[in-house]
């Protein structure tokens, strides 16, 4: 059996090219919709409450495990660390999906010759935002799942998200 290897967090180009293709789509729906004498999207801000609601449930979810370990009163089922891991790395995604998507339909905007009325660009722009911060929490929600230090005698005290055996 080999070594247990250490799991590493998302790529952050990666991040920044989940947000460049919303960016990109955004664009693309807007130029497809303008060509067509259609009026441009209008998000709903229930879209970025619920951004911001699973932001905050992220950083709830990963103190309570942190604070779990950090007690020290018993194991932490292996099963929620993972599903949190998980959940705050495809938050991650979705952060900068959403955010990639709000700033493309704000750069949609900037090419008008008449600038868009404060209804059409706000939802935008707090849509924008919300993405960010599902992106930032789950960042640090991921960084709350990390496995402290261990005092073994073998000297692995790197801390890590989690370890595989391979």
């Amino acid at each position: 059996m080999s070594a247990p290897q250490k799991l590493r967090g998302l790529n952050p180009l990666h991040l920044l090219g989940t947000g460049a293709v919303g960016a990109a789509l955004a664009l693309l729906i807007q130029a497809w919709l303008s060509s067509r004498g259609r009026p441009s999207i209008l998000l709903p801000y229930s879209m970025a409450i619920t951004l911001v609601a699973l932001a905050v449930l992220l950083v709830v979810l990963g103190l309570r495990l942190r604070k779990h370990v950090a007690k020290g009163t018993g194991a932490v089922n292996p099963f929620q660390a993972v599903r949190l891991l998980a959940t705050a790395r495809a938050g991650q995604i979705v952060g900068a999906a959403f955010a990639g998507f709000g700033g493309g339909l704000l750069l949609s905007l900037l090419g008008r010759s008449v600038p868009a009325p404060t209804p059409t660009w706000l939802p935008m722009l707090v849509t924008t935002a919300a993405g960010v911060v599902l992106l930032v929490c789950a960042l640090i929600a991921e960084r709350l799942c990390r496995v402290p230090p261990s005092d073994d005698p073998e000297g692995e005290s790197d801390p890590g998200l989690a370890t595989l055996e391979t």
